[in-house]
């Protein structure tokens, strides 16, 4: 088997036992035995154990949702409306909320909550990178902020929500979009106010030097620094 084939194997293994045990050393070692992986196998694969699970867990959500996205008709859509739905498909993906819970109560450690913020930041990022986002300034990080926020906010009220189909959930994002978008429209309206725009021509200059990480290597926050503005 190859290392896919073998995450693919234990995260199938856990699932059951998440519910009962959590995203714990109790599911790593069980989904090892019932999967029949050898123990030293499935510690190469993954080698924190059941948080690096949790993690792959999560992975398999993104890719479902991406999944689902090149499949949806999107070409009547409004933008907004495209995120939303993004953000649907990807609680959509999950098959058994529990697993989500028991993955936040793990995130909410403070020895994992630095993993937990990078998975929601890639989530958001996949999102925008597969609706197209082509910013390469500070609006790339803002965009994944704000959308990181609506996501982990939306999961929330998703994980408490007992109504037919989610329909409260699915309002409460829509909300939380419009919020966003409101917010965006203030921003545009400051630029384009000249009294706003001169007194903010020092911070509007030093947020124009920054830039993405697209296309390179970078250690620690990703992004870079342009001196020449």
């Amino acid at each position: 088997m190859t290392d896919t084939d073998t995450k693919a194997k234990l995260l199938d293994a856990a699932k059951p036992h998440v519910p009962f045990d959590g995203w714990s050393e109790t599911t790593f070692r069980a989904a090892t035995e019932e999967a029949g992986i050898a123990p030293g196998l499935a510690r190469a694969v993954f080698p924190r154990g059941a948080v690096d699970l949790a993690l792959a867990f999560h992975e398999q959500g993104d890719r479902e949702m991406l999944r689902r996205l090149e499949e949806a008709d999107m070409s009547d859509m409004r933008f907004r409306d495209k995120v939303a739905l993004a953000v649907r498909l990807r609680l959509e993906a999950v098959e058994d909320k529990e697993l989500v819970r028991r993955g936040m109560t793990l995130f909410a450690l403070p020895n994992h909550a630095a993993d937990g913020a990078r998975a929601l930041w890639r989530t958001a990022d996949r999102i925008w990178t597969a609706l197209g986002d082509s910013s390469d300034d500070v609006n790339w990080y803002t965009k994944r902020a704000t959308l990181s926020g609506v996501y982990g906010s939306t999961v929330l009220y998703w994980l408490g929500d007992d109504s037919e189909d989610h329909a409260r959930t699915w309002a409460f994002l829509d909300r939380r979009i419009a919020d966003v978008m409101q917010f965006e429209k203030i921003k545009a309206q400051a630029r384009d106010n000249r009294l706003v725009a001169g007194l903010m021509k020092g911070p509007f200059a030093f947020l124009g030097r920054i830039r993405s990480p697209k296309g390179e290597q970078h250690t620690g926050m990703p992004g870079r620094w342009n001196e020449r503005g």
